[in-house]
């Protein structure tokens, strides 16, 4: 994934592409330690990812550049005033 197409997440979404990452990552580290890694270039893009996801979030943290907000539905109340 594109660190654009990332910076387009929120922040839920990217703290959930994460966890997913780690675990992949440690199922990979678990195929290597057993020699039965296929794509050994999967560990390296896997860090990259995750070290992507990680500089996203610390910047959105001290307001360096926000990430993607939650647009929120309109309530009933609202709905009901137009």
């Amino acid at each position: 994934m594109k660190k654009e197409q990332m910076r387009e997440l929120t922040r839920e979404e990217l703290l959930q592409r994460k966890s997913e990452l780690e675990e992949e990552q440690f199922n990979l580290r678990l195929q290597k330690a057993s020699k039965e890694l296929d794509n050994p270039l999967r560990l390296r893009v896997l860090r990259r990812e995750l070290a992507r996801i990680n500089t996203i979030l610390k910047e959105d943290q001290l307001s360096i550049r926000p990430l993607a907000q939650v647009e929120k539905e309109p309530s009933s109340a609202e709905q009901k005033q137009e």
